[in-house]
Protein backbone atom coordinates (compact mmCIF):
# COMPACT_ATOMS: atom_id res chain seq x y z
CA UNK A 1 0.00 0.00 0.00
CA UNK A 2 2.90 2.27 0.88
CA UNK A 3 4.78 1.65 -2.88
CA UNK A 4 1.27 2.53 -4.38
CA UNK A 5 0.81 5.72 -2.76
CA UNK A 6 4.38 6.86 -3.65
CA UNK A 7 3.91 5.87 -7.32
CA UNK A 8 0.21 7.63 -6.81
CA UNK A 9 2.08 10.82 -5.63
CA UNK A 10 4.60 10.99 -8.35
CA UNK A 11 1.93 10.05 -11.39
CA UNK A 12 -0.33 12.98 -10.03
CA UNK A 13 2.76 14.71 -9.99
CA UNK A 14 3.12 14.12 -13.68
CA UNK A 15 -0.02 14.68 -14.95
CA UNK A 16 0.02 18.37 -13.49
CA UNK A 17 3.33 18.82 -15.59
CA UNK A 18 1.58 17.80 -18.69
CA UNK A 19 -2.13 19.47 -18.02
CA UNK A 20 -0.02 23.03 -18.09
CA UNK A 21 2.99 21.68 -21.00
CA UNK A 22 5.23 22.69 -19.25
CA UNK A 23 8.18 21.99 -16.57
CA UNK A 24 10.60 23.17 -13.93
CA UNK A 25 14.23 23.68 -15.14
CA UNK A 26 16.65 20.82 -13.43
CA UNK A 27 17.47 21.57 -9.53
CA UNK A 28 21.16 21.07 -8.09
CA UNK A 29 22.01 22.12 -5.11
CA UNK A 30 25.62 22.64 -5.71
CA UNK A 31 24.90 24.86 -8.40
CA UNK A 32 27.38 27.42 -7.13
CA UNK A 33 30.20 25.10 -8.03
CA UNK A 34 29.09 24.70 -11.79
CA UNK A 35 27.42 28.46 -13.01
CA UNK A 36 27.37 27.30 -15.98
CA UNK A 37 24.44 24.81 -15.82
CA UNK A 38 22.53 28.53 -14.93
CA UNK A 39 24.23 31.40 -16.69
CA UNK A 40 26.26 30.80 -19.98
CA UNK A 41 27.86 34.30 -19.42
CA UNK A 42 30.12 32.05 -16.99
CA UNK A 43 32.17 30.35 -19.73
CA UNK A 44 35.45 30.97 -19.03
CA UNK A 45 35.25 32.58 -15.42
CA UNK A 46 37.84 30.07 -13.97
CA UNK A 47 39.91 30.67 -17.22
CA UNK A 48 41.62 26.92 -16.93
CA UNK A 49 39.55 24.53 -18.59
CA UNK A 50 37.44 22.85 -16.70
CA UNK A 51 35.21 19.77 -16.49
CA UNK A 52 32.57 19.70 -14.24
CA UNK A 53 30.21 16.60 -13.73
CA UNK A 54 27.18 16.32 -11.14
CA UNK A 55 24.33 13.70 -10.66
CA UNK A 56 21.62 14.07 -8.27
CA UNK A 57 19.35 11.33 -7.12
CA UNK A 58 15.92 12.83 -5.78
CA UNK A 59 13.47 11.97 -3.34
CA UNK A 60 14.63 8.40 -2.75
CA UNK A 61 12.28 6.09 -2.17
CA UNK A 62 9.80 7.27 -4.55
CA UNK A 63 9.23 5.30 -8.37
CA UNK A 64 10.11 7.18 -10.45
CA UNK A 65 11.73 9.93 -8.83
CA UNK A 66 14.06 12.92 -10.37
CA UNK A 67 17.61 11.28 -11.76
CA UNK A 68 19.26 14.28 -12.93
CA UNK A 69 22.98 14.40 -14.57
CA UNK A 70 25.66 17.18 -16.15
CA UNK A 71 28.83 17.70 -17.72
CA UNK A 72 30.34 20.71 -18.52
CA UNK A 73 33.49 21.80 -20.15
CA UNK A 74 34.68 25.74 -20.11
CA UNK A 75 37.72 28.12 -20.51
CA UNK A 76 39.03 30.57 -22.40
CA UNK A 77 40.32 30.50 -25.96
CA UNK A 78 42.97 32.81 -25.83
CA UNK A 79 45.47 32.74 -22.92
CA UNK A 80 46.58 36.41 -23.19
CA UNK A 81 43.34 38.71 -23.39
CA UNK A 82 41.29 36.12 -21.51
CA UNK A 83 38.56 37.80 -23.51
CA UNK A 84 36.60 34.67 -25.13
CA UNK A 85 34.81 32.08 -22.63
CA UNK A 86 33.91 28.87 -24.07
CA UNK A 87 31.57 26.25 -22.94
CA UNK A 88 29.54 22.98 -23.56
CA UNK A 89 27.29 21.54 -21.34
CA UNK A 90 24.91 18.49 -21.66
CA UNK A 91 22.04 17.47 -19.38
CA UNK A 92 19.85 14.65 -19.22
CA UNK A 93 16.92 15.08 -16.70
CA UNK A 94 14.43 11.77 -16.17
CA UNK A 95 11.21 12.43 -14.11
CA UNK A 96 9.08 8.94 -13.99
CA UNK A 97 8.17 8.42 -17.88
CA UNK A 98 9.49 11.39 -18.46
CA UNK A 99 12.54 12.14 -19.87
CA UNK A 100 14.07 15.41 -20.97
CA UNK A 101 17.97 15.80 -23.24
CA UNK A 102 19.74 18.75 -23.61
CA UNK A 103 23.10 20.15 -25.04
CA UNK A 104 24.40 23.30 -25.18
CA UNK A 105 27.63 25.80 -26.58
CA UNK A 106 28.16 28.47 -24.90
CA UNK A 107 30.00 31.91 -25.86
CA UNK A 108 31.09 34.58 -23.64
CA UNK A 109 32.40 38.08 -24.28
CA UNK A 110 34.61 38.98 -21.16
CA UNK A 111 35.58 42.71 -20.76
CA UNK A 112 38.81 43.52 -18.43
CA UNK A 113 37.57 46.67 -15.88
CA UNK A 114 40.81 47.08 -14.16
CA UNK A 115 44.43 47.26 -14.67
CA UNK A 116 45.23 44.30 -12.48
CA UNK A 117 42.43 42.43 -14.31
CA UNK A 118 40.70 41.60 -10.91
CA UNK A 119 37.59 42.94 -12.31
CA UNK A 120 35.52 41.07 -15.31
CA UNK A 121 32.06 41.77 -16.77
CA UNK A 122 30.95 39.11 -19.21
CA UNK A 123 28.10 39.16 -21.28
CA UNK A 124 27.14 34.84 -22.72
CA UNK A 125 24.76 33.40 -24.97
CA UNK A 126 24.29 29.73 -25.63
CA UNK A 127 22.93 27.60 -28.04
CA UNK A 128 21.58 24.44 -28.27
CA UNK A 129 18.58 21.93 -28.38
CA UNK A 130 16.78 19.99 -26.16
CA UNK A 131 14.95 16.83 -27.03
CA UNK A 132 11.44 15.35 -25.03
CA UNK A 133 10.33 11.96 -24.71
CA UNK A 134 7.62 10.47 -22.97
CA UNK A 135 7.16 6.76 -22.26
CA UNK A 136 2.97 6.46 -22.23
CA UNK A 137 3.69 2.50 -21.59
CA UNK A 138 4.44 3.99 -17.83
CA UNK A 139 1.57 5.69 -16.25
CA UNK A 140 -1.14 4.08 -14.96
CA UNK A 141 -4.35 5.31 -16.59
CA UNK A 142 -7.61 5.14 -14.78
CA UNK A 143 -9.80 5.95 -18.19
CA UNK A 144 -8.18 3.80 -20.98
CA UNK A 145 -8.27 5.64 -24.01
CA UNK A 146 -7.42 9.02 -22.11
CA UNK A 147 -6.20 11.48 -25.29
CA UNK A 148 -4.09 13.21 -22.56
CA UNK A 149 -1.59 10.14 -21.95
CA UNK A 150 0.15 9.06 -25.02
CA UNK A 151 -0.13 5.25 -26.35
CA UNK A 152 3.69 4.87 -26.98
CA UNK A 153 6.66 7.19 -27.06
CA UNK A 154 6.54 10.71 -27.54
CA UNK A 155 9.25 12.89 -28.92
CA UNK A 156 9.95 16.20 -29.87
CA UNK A 157 13.74 18.05 -30.64
CA UNK A 158 13.55 21.74 -29.74
CA UNK A 159 15.99 24.65 -30.36
CA UNK A 160 16.83 27.11 -27.69
CA UNK A 161 18.60 29.70 -26.73
CA UNK A 162 20.11 31.97 -23.37
CA UNK A 163 21.18 34.84 -22.22
CA UNK A 164 23.53 36.11 -19.13
CA UNK A 165 25.14 38.62 -17.45
CA UNK A 166 28.05 38.15 -14.87
CA UNK A 167 29.94 40.32 -13.13
CA UNK A 168 32.84 39.22 -11.00
CA UNK A 169 35.73 40.65 -8.31
CA UNK A 170 37.88 38.09 -6.22
CA UNK A 171 35.42 38.85 -3.13
CA UNK A 172 32.29 39.10 -5.17
CA UNK A 173 30.02 38.53 -7.86
CA UNK A 174 26.69 38.88 -9.42
CA UNK A 175 24.82 37.44 -12.45
CA UNK A 176 21.57 37.26 -14.22
CA UNK A 177 20.61 34.61 -16.97
CA UNK A 178 17.64 34.18 -19.56
CA UNK A 179 17.27 30.29 -19.59
CA UNK A 180 14.77 28.72 -22.63
CA UNK A 181 14.29 32.12 -24.47
CA UNK A 182 12.43 30.13 -27.28
CA UNK A 183 9.89 28.67 -25.38
CA UNK A 184 7.82 31.85 -24.89
CA UNK A 185 7.93 31.94 -28.72
CA UNK A 186 6.22 29.20 -30.42
CA UNK A 187 2.91 27.83 -29.62
CA UNK A 188 2.48 23.57 -27.98
CA UNK A 189 2.55 21.32 -31.15
CA UNK A 190 -0.07 18.62 -31.14
CA UNK A 191 1.40 14.76 -32.02
CA UNK A 192 0.45 13.44 -35.04
CA UNK A 193 -0.15 10.28 -33.57
CA UNK A 194 -2.94 12.22 -31.61
CA UNK A 195 -3.86 15.48 -29.31
CA UNK A 196 -1.43 14.67 -27.04
CA UNK A 197 0.61 17.62 -26.53
CA UNK A 198 4.61 17.38 -25.88
CA UNK A 199 5.68 18.89 -22.22
CA UNK A 200 8.21 21.16 -22.94
CA UNK A 201 10.28 23.75 -20.30
CA UNK A 202 9.22 27.22 -19.91
CA UNK A 203 11.33 30.51 -19.71
CA UNK A 204 13.20 31.23 -16.79
CA UNK A 205 14.81 34.28 -14.97
CA UNK A 206 17.70 33.68 -12.97
CA UNK A 207 19.38 35.88 -10.33
CA UNK A 208 21.92 35.13 -8.76
CA UNK A 209 25.36 36.72 -6.13
CA UNK A 210 27.78 35.91 -3.27
CA UNK A 211 30.51 37.24 -1.75
CA UNK A 212 33.42 36.23 0.17
CA UNK A 213 34.38 37.15 3.81
CA UNK A 214 37.93 36.47 5.75
CA UNK A 215 37.25 35.58 9.09
CA UNK A 216 40.84 34.43 9.80
CA UNK A 217 43.83 33.72 8.29
CA UNK A 218 42.23 30.07 7.69
CA UNK A 219 38.60 30.69 7.73
CA UNK A 220 36.46 32.40 5.49
CA UNK A 221 32.71 32.41 5.14
CA UNK A 222 30.97 32.51 1.64
CA UNK A 223 27.20 33.44 1.49
CA UNK A 224 25.08 33.19 -1.71
CA UNK A 225 21.78 33.40 -3.24
CA UNK A 226 19.47 32.18 -6.59
CA UNK A 227 16.13 33.73 -7.24
CA UNK A 228 14.65 31.31 -9.83
CA UNK A 229 11.46 32.54 -11.47
CA UNK A 230 9.34 31.10 -14.17
CA UNK A 231 6.29 33.15 -13.98
CA UNK A 232 3.65 30.65 -13.88
CA UNK A 233 5.07 28.18 -10.87
CA UNK A 234 6.09 29.88 -7.23
CA UNK A 235 9.03 31.96 -6.86
CA UNK A 236 12.05 30.25 -6.20
CA UNK A 237 14.65 30.78 -3.52
CA UNK A 238 18.01 29.29 -2.78
CA UNK A 239 20.00 30.74 0.84
CA UNK A 240 23.52 29.50 0.93
CA UNK A 241 26.14 29.73 3.35
CA UNK A 242 29.92 28.62 3.27
CA UNK A 243 32.59 27.89 5.51
CA UNK A 244 35.65 27.92 3.61
CA UNK A 245 38.31 26.15 6.14
CA UNK A 246 42.30 26.47 5.14
CA UNK A 247 41.42 27.05 1.40
CA UNK A 248 40.82 23.00 1.32
CA UNK A 249 37.60 22.16 3.10
CA UNK A 250 33.85 24.01 1.90
CA UNK A 251 30.99 23.40 4.54
CA UNK A 252 27.36 24.34 3.83
CA UNK A 253 24.17 24.64 4.30
CA UNK A 254 21.36 26.02 2.00
CA UNK A 255 17.68 26.58 2.20
CA UNK A 256 15.25 27.03 -0.61
CA UNK A 257 12.00 27.97 0.01
CA UNK A 258 9.13 29.71 -2.18
CA UNK A 259 8.54 33.42 -2.19
CA UNK A 260 5.73 36.00 -2.72
CA UNK A 261 7.04 38.41 -5.40
CA UNK A 262 3.45 39.51 -6.27
CA UNK A 263 0.33 38.31 -6.67
CA UNK A 264 -0.20 34.85 -8.74
CA UNK A 265 -3.44 34.21 -9.65
CA UNK A 266 -3.10 30.43 -11.19
CA UNK A 267 -1.21 29.36 -7.52
CA UNK A 268 -3.55 27.75 -5.07
CA UNK A 269 -3.90 29.45 -2.13
CA UNK A 270 -2.15 27.91 1.47
CA UNK A 271 0.56 26.25 0.20
CA UNK A 272 3.53 25.63 1.98
CA UNK A 273 6.31 28.01 1.23
CA UNK A 274 9.30 25.88 2.97
CA UNK A 275 11.19 23.24 0.54
CA UNK A 276 14.48 22.00 1.23
CA UNK A 277 17.38 22.03 3.84
CA UNK A 278 20.76 21.06 2.92
CA UNK A 279 24.03 20.06 4.10
CA UNK A 280 26.98 20.24 1.64
CA UNK A 281 31.20 19.27 1.77
CA UNK A 282 33.46 19.91 -0.77
CA UNK A 283 36.66 19.12 -0.68
CA UNK A 284 39.09 20.65 -2.94
CA UNK A 285 41.58 17.60 -3.21
CA UNK A 286 44.22 19.72 -5.55
CA UNK A 287 44.51 22.82 -7.40
CA UNK A 288 42.94 20.28 -10.13
CA UNK A 289 40.39 17.94 -8.42
CA UNK A 290 37.44 19.31 -6.67
CA UNK A 291 35.08 16.79 -4.80
CA UNK A 292 31.39 17.35 -3.43
CA UNK A 293 28.75 15.93 -1.69
CA UNK A 294 25.33 17.24 -0.35
CA UNK A 295 22.06 15.90 0.87
CA UNK A 296 18.61 17.67 0.96
CA UNK A 297 15.95 17.63 3.59
CA UNK A 298 12.55 17.72 2.01
CA UNK A 299 10.97 20.38 4.91
CA UNK A 300 7.39 19.90 3.12
CA UNK A 301 4.62 17.32 3.36
CA UNK A 302 6.28 15.32 0.86
CA UNK A 303 9.01 14.06 3.46
CA UNK A 304 6.93 11.40 5.02
CA UNK A 305 6.88 9.95 1.14
CA UNK A 306 10.57 9.95 0.57
CA UNK A 307 13.90 9.97 2.00
CA UNK A 308 15.60 12.65 1.04
CA UNK A 309 17.80 13.68 -2.41
CA UNK A 310 21.92 12.78 -3.23
CA UNK A 311 23.89 15.06 -5.08
CA UNK A 312 27.69 14.42 -6.60
CA UNK A 313 29.50 16.48 -7.96
CA UNK A 314 33.41 16.50 -9.33
CA UNK A 315 35.37 19.06 -10.87
CA UNK A 316 38.80 18.58 -12.75
CA UNK A 317 40.98 21.23 -14.32
CA UNK A 318 43.54 21.34 -16.54
CA UNK A 319 45.94 24.07 -16.19
CA UNK A 320 47.74 25.64 -19.11
CA UNK A 321 51.43 26.27 -19.00
CA UNK A 322 51.29 29.79 -17.89
CA UNK A 323 51.22 30.69 -14.64
CA UNK A 324 47.50 30.49 -13.04
CA UNK A 325 46.07 33.12 -12.53
CA UNK A 326 46.63 35.91 -9.75
CA UNK A 327 43.31 36.02 -7.80
CA UNK A 328 41.86 32.94 -6.81
CA UNK A 329 38.36 31.70 -8.18
CA UNK A 330 36.41 30.67 -5.53
CA UNK A 331 32.79 31.26 -7.38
Amino acid sequence: MKDLKKYSLLSMLILSLTSGYAQQTIQFSQYVFNGLAVNPAYAGYKEDWTANFSFRSQWVGIEGAPRTATASFDGVTDQQGKKMGLGFIAATDRLGPQNTSAFYANYAYRLQLDAEDTKRLSFGIGAGVTQYNLDGAKFISTDPGDGVIPIGNESKLRPDVRFGVYFYTPKFYIGASVMDLLSGMRKDEISTEGDYKVIRQVRHIYLTGGMMIPLSESLDLKPTFMLKEDFKGPTNLDLNAYLLISKVLWLGASYRTGVTLWDKNNLQKGLSQSDAIAGIVELQMSNRFRLGYSFDYTTSKLSSYQSGSHELSLSISFPGKRARVLSPRYF
